[in-house]
């Protein structure tokens, strides 16, 4: 964490901060809103959605021709590329039926929280134990590995 610009937090909670409000003004904070999406009825989402990806890849496209150096990581700016395999599988399909149960990804369920959602913190919690045995999952598979791997 030493070797990153002293703005790199700050600039993560303001972006935060401008990611939940354009969230909650667009009504993707909502799980209703997102409820109707998955079922016909507003599609307002792919046009939120669109906006976000548009930006993003406009960002990665121009930030390393413009800039001299890495941004504020101080790390090259570049694409890591993720191999398609199992995990990736399971987590997608984990997110997706959370996603269609709760009309709320992690992102958007702080920002409902923040517009007054106090029944998301039941989708909140069942994140947050999801990400606690998958993370005893992960440590105990890792540990599994290494004790195989020092045995041959």
């Amino acid at each position: 964490m030493a070797d990153r610009h002293p703005l790199f937090m700050p600039t993560i909670v303001v972006g935060g901060l401008i990611f939940g409000f354009g969230l909650g003004y667009s009504h993707m904070a909502r799980p209703e809103v997102v409820l109707d999406f998955l079922q016909f009825d507003d599609l307002g989402l792919p046009f939120v959605m669109f906006g976000g990806a548009a930006v993003t890849g406009l960002v990665y496209f121009l930030a390393p021709r413009l800039l001299d150096g890495p941004p504020l990581t101080r790390r090259a700016f570049e694409r890591r590329l993720k191999s398609f395999d199992r995990n990736v599988l399971v987590g997608g399909a984990i997110f997706g039926a959370g996603w269609g149960l709760s009309g709320i990804c992690p992102g958007a369920a702080y920002a409902s929280l923040g517009v007054g959602n106090v029944t998301i913190l039941w989708a909140l919690a069942g994140m947050f134990a999801g990400a606690y045995v998958q993370g005893v999952w992960r440590s105990r598979s890792d540990t599994d590995d290494s004790t195989v791997a020092g045995a041959d």
